[in-house]
This record gives structure tokens, C-alpha cells and sequence, in this order.
């Protein structure tokens, strides 16, 4: 049974539906103008947030929290790349309602002194949950603000013991074809896999996140529980994880054996190296702009969280090490 964390939403911070309605048709129409197209072409994961904003109620900040505007519950979960699910923007929201996760269990196994298969309740027992308000960037130059909430990654490797010969953690995805009808396909080789150097895996901002906006997250963001890495690129962050793995070798992860050219290992948001098909240096902060639009920013090295991580990758080459 998954522990419900919920608490209702301030109806403050909940856009009126004729006007979430008629802003949704004003971005519609202008998409052309201004080339932002709800429709990606096939794109690395990432818990994407959506089109307008309202003025939002500045809530007291934590530790780890940005100051910026929220992206609104309503688009965070409308407009998501979860490619088991489909590879259009709105195909995880459609698609996913059906999705089972409860029961849930996490297999843990490789160099740890606590290997087992533990339901998530009993890997999460003790771990106190918290909030934190992230920035998020996807690699096709969108970003948003997401208030999280689920359990510092650190609490949960401390907890599993891992032994000193391992080096790396790697994360899987469930693999469930008849539940995730896109893995019938060869998008990625399946099941989805990610990877952290445990380093970064202990850093503070790491995060396992089960909800948003104070809710039990839904499908479509990953539930019943999902990676998060703030100063990284959203291919990062995998989702509904069943296995965790530690390891002495770096993984091989999905999107880098699919297209190791654009999509390195590392991921960390960096300005000064371009994707190969586009520059990095902006993004686009969608809830920002005209009516909700979209605003275009300077991108920030590391997500703008430097003094978290930049000691991780003193000496490494960031240009060879994408």
C-alpha cells in the first residue's frame, strides 16, 4: 500500500477553468508564431511542466528551494515526455490513467550490504518526506518550477549500505509491456535505465520524489516514485523505478546507447555545450510570458546550482564529459 502524503491545494494557486480554457487556445493559435509546439519531435524524458502561469503566493522558501514563479499543477501534469506511455506531449496524461502502482516493490541489488526486494513502504520507512521547489531543464531547451515533494536520495543509500567497492548506482524503470504499451516498440531499449556516479547520487539535491504539489504524484510524473536531479538535464530523472542497482562500472543508459553523440552520461546542464542539433546557452521558461506563454531565459550552468555541485567535477573535462 503507498503512503498518501497528500494536503488539498489553496484555491488561490488554482486557475479558473475558462481561463486556463481560453489561454490554452490563445497559446494554440500563436504556437506558429512563435515556433513552441506542444508536439516534440523524439526527446529525452523529462517531467515537463506546461503553458500558463497565474500570479502565484510566494510560500515560505526551504533550504533547497528556488524563489521563481511555480509552473501550475494543471500544466506540469498535462504536458509530459514519459515514452513508454508515448512520445507526444499530452500521450502520458491520456495514456497513463491506468497505470497500477500499488502494490509496489524496489529490487536492490549489485555491491550493497542490504540486498533485497523491499516493498517501496518498507524502503521508505523512517525517511522523512520534504518539499522542494526545483528548477527543471529539458535538454530541447524548455524549463519550469516544480514543487516536489518524497525523500532525500542520500537517506536511502545510507539505509541500503553500500559497499566500498561501489563506484556508480544505476536506476531501472518497470518494464511492463502491457501496462507501458510503448515498449512494444523499439523508441529505446528497454527497460529505461539511468545512472548516477554515487558521489552525485549522495549529494544533498538528489532527490525521490513521490508527488507534486503536495499530492501523491500521478502516473504521468513518474508515480509511485521517480529520480530527481535538479542540476541535470530531464532525461535524467527515471521513472516508476523498480531496481536499483550498485555498481563498480559506469551503466549504460537509455539515451546514451541510443544516441551517445547528443546524450552523454553526465547530462549536467551546461550552456557552453551545444546539443548537436541546437544551442543550450537558452531555454524557454514556459508560465512566464504573455498570457502564460513562454520567456526566454539565459541558461545557467548546472541548472543554477553551482554551489551544490561544481566540487563534484573539479578536474573533469565538462566538453568531453556531456
Amino acid at each position: 500500500m503507498l503512503i498518501k502524503r497528500a494536503t488539498d491545494i489553496p484555491s488561490s494557486e488554482i486557475t479558473d477553468e475558462k481561463l486556463y480554457r481560453n489561454r490554452r487556445e490563445f497559446i494554440r493559435n500563436m504556437s506558429a508564431v512563435l515556433g513552441v509546439s506542444a508536439v516534440g519531435t523524439i526527446l529525452p524524458a523529462c517531467a515537463s511542466a506546461g503553458e500558463p502561469a497565474a500570479q502565484q503566493a510566494a510560500a515560505k522558501a526551504g533550504k533547497y528551494d528556488t524563489s521563481e514563479a511555480k509552473t501550475p499543477e494543471k500544466y506540469v501534469t498535462g504536458y509530459n515526455n514519459y515514452y513508454e506511455f508515448g512520445t507526444g506531449k499530452d500521450d502520458p496524461a491520456r495514456s497513463a490513467g491506468r497505470f497500477r502502482t500499488s502494490p509496489w516493490s524496489i529490487t536492490v541489488e549489485g555491491m550493497v550490504k542490504k540486498p533485497a526486494t523491499y516493498a517501496l513502504d518498507d524502503l521508505l520507512k523512517g525517511i522523512a518526506v520534504e518539499d522542494r521547489v526545483y528548477r527543471m531543464r529539458c535538454v530541447e531547451a524548455w524549463s519550469m518550477v516544480i514543487p516536489w515533494h518524497g525523500y532525500p536520495l542520500a537517506s536511502i543509500i545510507k539505509k541500503l549500505e553500500p559497499t566500498p567497492s561501489a563506484k556508480y548506482v544505476e536506476f531501472q524503470t518497470l518494464l511492463d509491456p502491457n501496462q507501458m504499451p510503448e515498449q512494444r516498440y523499439d523508441i529505446l531499449h528497454w527497460p529505461y535505465t539511468e545512472g548516477l556516479r554515487l558521489d552525485e547520487a549522495m549529494n544533498e539535491l538528489a532527490f525521490f520524489a513521490s508527488g507534486v504539489y503536495g499530492k501523491v504524484g500521478p502516473n504521468q510524473n513518474g508515480a509511485p516514485i521517480r529520480l530527481i536531479v535538479p542540476w541535470k538535464y530531464g532525461f535524467k530523472g527515471a521513472k516508476a523505478i523498480v531496481k536499483i542497482r550498485f555498481t563498480d562500472k559506469q551503466p549504460l543508459t537509455a539515451w546514451a546507447e541510443s544516441q551517445p553523440r547528443e546524450y552523454g552520461f553526465y547530462a549536467n546542464v551546461n550552456p557552453q555545450v551545444d546539443h548537436p542539433r541546437w544551442s543550450q546557452k537558452t531555454e524557454r521558461r514556459l508560465g512566464t510570458g504573455l498570457l502564460g506563454g513562454v520567456t526566454e531565459k539565459q541558461t545557467l550552468m548546472f541548472n543554477g546550482y553551482s554551489d551544490y555541485v561544481a566540487s563534484l567535477y573539479t578536474g573533469l573535462d565538462l566538453r568531453k564529459n556531456y
